[in-house]
């Protein structure tokens, strides 16, 4: 069934709201994939904080036109499915890496950050991104090193007295 021009219209101004949000995008190739699949798709993207949108190629290109990826419409050929990260900029390239390991139908085959295109074939190195969580609990670990160390070398010469406090004790209840 044909989109009228208002449908059409307010696909494309949803997604370039989107496109102007976005952390990153994906683009990947669904043809092969059941109904079902894509439904399977479209719900794990939910869950892991990826906007995912079939779009026709020439709206796609209207929709990320003055965007970071713009850098993308070379890549918008065939049936396409674009995946942009809401959350952190590796949640729609983790999404899409685990559906493709179990569906082999999904090719990746662009990914764009800070706009810079990618080939596909990048995709993990989008997708092994630390979540914004782990990101900061990498921050609070590196940050609470060296105060850890401070407590434990100024601790140290109070430890030590006490084991040779200790020790003399010892040796002098043995005599």
């Amino acid at each position: 069934m044909a989109m009228s021009f208002q449908a059409k219209q307010a696909m494309v101004a949803e997604v370039s709201d989107v496109a102007t949000r976005a952390h990153s995008a994906v683009l990947a190739e669904y043809r092969g994939l059941t109904a079902g699949q894509m439904d399977r798709l479209r719900i794990e993207g939910r869950h892991g904080g990826a906007y995912l949108k079939v779009i026709k190629n020439n709206l796609a290109k209207l929709a990320v036109k003055g965007t970071d990826y713009e850098c993308m419409n070379d890549a918008f050929v065939g049936p396409v499915i674009l995946g942009f990260s809401l959350e952190d900029p590796g949640s729609a390239a983790r999404v899409m890496s685990e559906f493709a390991k179990s569906n082999d139908a999904l090719k990746v085959t662009a990914v764009s950050f800070n706009g810079q295109l990618l080939p596909g074939d990048q995709l993990d190195r989008l997708a092994k991104l630390p979540t914004r969580d782990e990101a900061l609990a990498q921050l609070m670990r590196v940050m609470k090193a060296p105060i850890d160390k401070l407590a434990r070398t100024t601790r140290e010469p109070v430890a030590q007295t006490a084991r040779a406090m200790a020790a003399v004790r010892d040796q002098k209840q043995a005599a």
